[in-house]
C-alpha cells in the first residue's frame, strides 16, 4: 500500500514556495535590493573604519569610540526621525537618510587619500553616518508595509533578514580585499553601493498620500507610548536590545585577527562575515518555514544560544573553533531578529508605524554602537578575551531576567496582528 505522505509534502512545499514568490512583487524586489546595497555599504564602512583607527590609533579604547560616534546622534535624532518619517512621504526620508551617508563616506575616503593621520575628522563623519541611519532604518522599515499587506509580514520579513545576512557575507569580505588596495577604495565602494541602493529606492513607485499626522507632544511620544502598554513587544526590543549589548562582540574583531589569530585584514573581512553564514542558512529556511507557533519563546531560547556561542568564541584561540562560535551567534541571532521585526510590524498600526519603529531602531539599532562602546572600555579594563566572556556571561542573565519581567513574551504563541487589537 503506497504512503501518501512524501507527494502531501512535495504539495506544501510547493504551496510554500508559490506562496513566498507571490509577495516578491516587482517593488518589493527593488526595497530588497536597496536593503541589501544599504546594508552592505555599512558592513564595508564597518572592516574599513575598524581595521583604518586601529592601524592609526593601536587602541581598543578608540573602536569603542567608533560606538559611541555612531551611537550619540542616532539616540539624539530617533524620535525626531518617527516624526518625520509619519509626517512626510517615507521614500523621500529615506532618499535624503542615504544620500547623507554617501556624502559622509566619500569624504571619509578623500581624508584618507589625503592621509590626514587624525581620527577627529573621521570621528565626527562617523557620526554624520550615524544620523543618516537614525533616519534610515525606521524609515526602510516603515516602506514595507505599503509593498505588501501586513498579514504576509511573517513570510516576508524572513526574506528581508535574509537579504541583510547576504550583505554581512559579503559587505565584510568586500571591505578586507577592497581595504588591499587602500583605505580610500573601501570607502569609496561603500559611497558606490549606497548609490545603487539610492536608485532603487528612487524607482518605487510613489504610495498613496497619507493624511499629515499633527505635530504635537503627544504625537511625538506616540510610539514610546505604544511600546509602552505592549508588554510582549516592549519585552522582544528589550531582549534583543541587552542581547546585542552585552553580546557583541563586532567591535573587537580586528583584535582577534590581528594580535590573536593573525589573519589581516583580509581573515578580519571573513570573520565579519562568518556569522552570517550561520544567518544565511537560518534566514533560507525561516523564509520557506516561517515562524507561526510558540515564537516568544524561540526567542528567549535563541537569545540564551547567543551568549553561550559568545562566550565560546571569546575563549577560543582556535581559528575552526571561532569560526563554529561566530555561525552559531549568526544563527541564533537572525532567529531573534526575525521576531522582533515582524512582532514590531505586525503589531503596530500604520499610522504610528514610523514611530514605534524610530524607537525600536533607537533601543535596538543603537544598542550596536553603544555595544561596540562598552566592549571597548571593558577590553581596556579586562582584554579582548575577557570582555568578550563577560558580555556573553551577561548576555545569559538578561535572557532570565526577561523570561520572568514579559510573560506576555514567553507566553506569546503567534504574532499579534494590528487588526485584532482593539
Amino acid at each position: 500500500m503506497n504512503d501518501p505522505a512524501p507527494d502531501e509534502d512535495q504539495r506544501d512545499n510547493k504551496t510554500k514556495a508559490t506562496k513566498l514568490a507571490s509577495v516578491l512583487t516587482g517593488p518589493v524586489r527593488l526595497y530588497l535590493l536597496a536593503r541589501f546595497c544599504g546594508a552592505a555599504a555599512f558592513q564595508i564602512e564597518g572592516v574599513a573604519v575598524g581595521w583604518y583607527i586601529y592601524n592609526l590609533t593601536n587602541s581598543p579604547l578608540q573602536l569603542g569610540f567608533v560606538g559611541l560616534a555612531m551611537f550619540l546622534p542616532t539616540v539624539s535624532l530617533a524620535l525626531v526621525a518617527g516624526q518625520a518619517i509619519d509626517h512626510f512621504p517615507r521614500r523621500r526620508v529615506l532618499l535624503i537618510a542615504w544620500l547623507a551617508q554617501i556624502s559622509a563616506a566619500t569624504a571619509i575616503g578623500l581624508l584618507a587619500l589625503l592621509g590626514t593621520g587624525s581620527v577627529v575628522w573621521i570621528f565626527a563623519l562617523i557620526a554624520c553616518v550615524g544620523a543618516g541611519r537614525a533616519f534610515e532604518q525606521p524609515a526602510q522599515a516603515a516602506l514595507l508595509p505599503g509593498l505588501v499587506p501586513v498579514a504576509v509580514f511573517p513570510r516576508v520579513t524572513p526574506a528581508g533578514s535574509l537579504v541583510n545576512q547576504c550583505a554581512v557575507v559579503v559587505g565584510p569580505a568586500l571591505g578586507g580585499l577592497l581595504f588591499i588596495f587602500g583605505a580610500p577604495v573601501a570607502f569609496f565602494g561603500a559611497a558606490a553601493f549606497l548609490l545603487v541602493a539610492e536608485t532603487a529606492v528612487f524607482l518605487l513607485p510613489h504610495q498613496p498620500a497619507r493624511a499629515a499626522q499633527p505635530l504635537s507632544w503627544t504625537s511625538f511620544l506616540s510610539g514610546v507610548s505604544f511600546i509602552r502598554h505592549a508588554e510582549a513587544v516592549r519585552g522582544a526590543i528589550t531582549l534583543d536590545m541587552f542581547g546585542v549589548f552585552f553580546g557583541g562582540a563586532t567591535a573587537l574583531l580586528p583584535i582577534f585577527a590581528r594580535d590573536i589569530l593573525m589573519v589581516g585584514p583580509v581573515g578580519l573581512g571573513l570573520l565579519r562575515s562568518t556569522p552570517a553564514i550561520g544567518a544565511l542558512v537560518t534566514g533560507l529556511y525561516l523564509a520557506r518555514h516561517p515562524l507561526d507557533r510558540h515564537v516568544g519563546r524561540r526567542m528567549l531560547i535563541t537569545v540564551a544560544v547567543y551568549g553561550a556561542a559568545t562566550i565560546a568564541f571569546g575563549l577560543s584561540h582556535w581559528l575552526p573553533l571561532t569560526v563554529a562560535a561566530l555561525i552559531l551567534i549568526g544563527a541564533a541571532d537572525v532567529v531573534s531578529v526575525v521576531v522582533r521585526s515582524t512582532l514590531v510590524q505586525t503589531a503596530t498600526p500604520d499610522v504610528i508605524r514610523g514611530r514605534v519603529s524610530a524607537v525600536n531602531s533607537l533601543f535596538v539599532g543603537t544598542s550596536n554602537q553603544l555595544g561596540e562602546f562598552e566592549s571597548g572600555v571593558t577590553a581596556d579594563w579586562f582584554g579582548a578575551v575577557g570582555s568578550v566572556v563577560l558580555g556573553g556571561a551577561a548576555t545569559l542573565i538578561v535572557v532570565a531576567i526577561a523570561s520572568r519581567r514579559f510573560p506576555a513574551l514567553r507566553r506569546m504563541d503567534r504574532f499579534i496582528m494590528a487588526s485584532d487589537k482593539s
